[in-house]
């Protein structure tokens, strides 16, 4: 595809992990992929580059996804921009709401690649990825790709993990599901599948109205010692 026709994806997230996976999964398409880390910021790039599609997470400091895709809705310049959104909470609730604001589609995360390219074809066409794909990529290259995925992961995350201790002892409800909502969605997209998996039972736990903040540092043991072993693994 030539540089004219090439695709251009706006990604919205504040996960720096999920930005980094779907940049990743783009290039192997030659698509253009530009970056935002909230719905402000978001607004402002898509003004600027005029994406083909548009990837929105709901979760955002700043504004979020169900308010940026109103405000991109009631914008001549972009309201006709296909918006997937993509999200570590799709309660039928929460996809209702995405849907009457606008999205195209929803995506649950941790994503998948199968996931994406269905909703790729059902709003950009068919042959979409078929005629934008460069030469295959090899295993050699996938698992680097991986790898630098472990390694992105861990330093994402590295700091995020002191904190989330400190804040479970504190029981900072609100401080503790951030961070636990970021972990579920990156953990199987940067190839950790049972930290999502704890870290959703640890969701639904800060969920409940009154929190057992003992069992709360019951898997706050588990995703550390997890994590522990995912730095001695990579350095």
């Amino acid at each position: 595809m030539s540089e004219v026709n090439k695709i251009t994806v706006l990604v919205v997230d504040d996960s720096d992990v999920i930005k980094h996976a779907l940049k990743n999964f783009f290039r192997e398409y030659n698509f253009e992929v530009i970056t935002s880390n909230d719905g402000l910021e978001g607004i402002e790039k898509a003004r600027q580059f005029k994406p083909n599609v548009i990837f929105l997470d709901l979760m955002m400091p700043n504004l979020d996804g169900i308010k940026m895709l109103q405000v991109l809705k009631v914008l001549d310049d972009l309201k006709e921009i296909p918006v997937i959104v993509i999200s570590g909470n799709t309660s039928r609730n929460n996809v209702i709401k995405a849907m009457e604001a606008g999205a195209n589609t929803v995506l649950s995360k941790p994503l998948h690649k199968e996931h994406i390219k269905k909703a790729l074809k059902e709003i950009l066409g068919e042959e979409v990825l078929s005629r934008s794909r460069t030469n295959p990529m090899s295993e050699k290259e996938a698992d680097e790709i991986a790898e630098q995925m472990k390694k992105f992961f861990f330093t994402s995350f590295k700091n995020k993990m002191s904190a989330l201790s400190e804040y479970v002892k504190t029981r900072n409800r609100e401080k503790v599901y951030e961070i636990i909502h970021q972990l579920k969605g990156a953990g199987t997209t940067a190839g950790f599948p049972k930290i999502t998996e704890y870290s959703t039972k640890f969701e639904s736990l800060l969920k409940e109205q009154e929190v057992n903040w003992e069992e709360a540092l019951h898997y706050n043991k588990v995703i550390t010692e997890m994590f522990e072993k995912i730095s001695s693994e990579i350095n």
